[in-house]
C-alpha cells in the first residue's frame, strides 16, 4: 500500500511540474518572439508633398497655377475668397478645372512632383463700382493620388496634404496693366 501511495504522489508531483513548465513556456516564447536587438542605423525619409500657388494679375484677372515642390504626385484644388460684397463677382475659367459642390475648382490631372499645373485657372474680378481696397485670397489644397480597384487615379480628399494661400490687394490693379 505504501508503494501505491508513493506512485500516486509521484504522479501528482510530475503532473504539477509538467503544468508549471507548460505555463512558463508561453511567457518565454512571448519573450523570444517580441524581443530583438539591432545595431547600426538607416535614415528613413517619408517625404512630403508641398504645393505652392503661383499667381499673376492683369486686367482684373488672377491667373493661378499650382506648383508641386514635394516628393510625391498629387491632385490639387483651388478656391478664391473676396469678401461678401465681392464674392459673387468672381468668375472662373480654365481647361481641366471644374467646379464641385464644395465651392472648390478641382484640377483633373495629376500634378507630378516637381511640376506645375499645365492649365491656368483664371479668376476674373468684377471691378465695376469698386471704390475701396479689397483682397482676393486664393486657397489651394492638395491630396495624395490613390488608385481604385480598377487602377484609376483619384484624389483622397479626406487626407489633405498641404494647404496654402496668397492674396492680392485689388487697389494696386486699378491702373490695369
Amino acid at each position: 500500500m505504501k508503494k501505491s501511495f508513493n506512485k500516486k504522489t509521484l504522479c501528482l508531483a510530475g503532473t504539477a511540474l509538467l503544468l508549471t513548465a507548460g505555463l512558463s513556456v508561453g511567457s518565454a516564447m512571448a519573450y523570444f518572439t517580441t524581443y530583438t536587438q539591432v545595431s547600426g542605423g538607416v535614415t528613413l525619409n517619408l517625404g512630403t508633398t508641398t504645393t505652392v500657388p503661383d499667381e499673376t494679375v492683369d486686367n482684373w484677372t488672377k491667373h493661378v497655377t499650382v506648383q508641386n515642390t514635394g516628393d510625391y504626385d498629387c491632385f490639387v484644388r483651388v478656391r478664391a475668397f473676396a469678401g461678401a460684397q465681392y464674392q459673387d463677382g468672381l468668375t472662373y475659367s480654365g481647361n481641366n478645372w471644374s467646379l464641385a459642390d464644395d465651392g472648390y475648382y478641382y484640377y483633373s490631372q495629376i500634378v507630378e512632383a516637381g511640376t506645375s499645373t499645365e492649365d491656368v485657372l483664371d479668376i476674373r474680378i468684377a471691378h465695376e463700382n469698386i471704390d475701396q481696397d479689397f483682397n482676393v485670397i486664393v486657397v489651394q489644397e492638395s491630396a495624395p493620388v490613390i488608385y481604385d480597384e480598377n487602377g484609376n487615379p483619384t484624389g483622397d480628399w479626406d487626407h489633405i496634404l498641404d494647404s496654402a494661400q496668397d492674396s492680392y490687394d485689388g487697389n494696386e490693379e486699378v491702373g490695369e496693366s
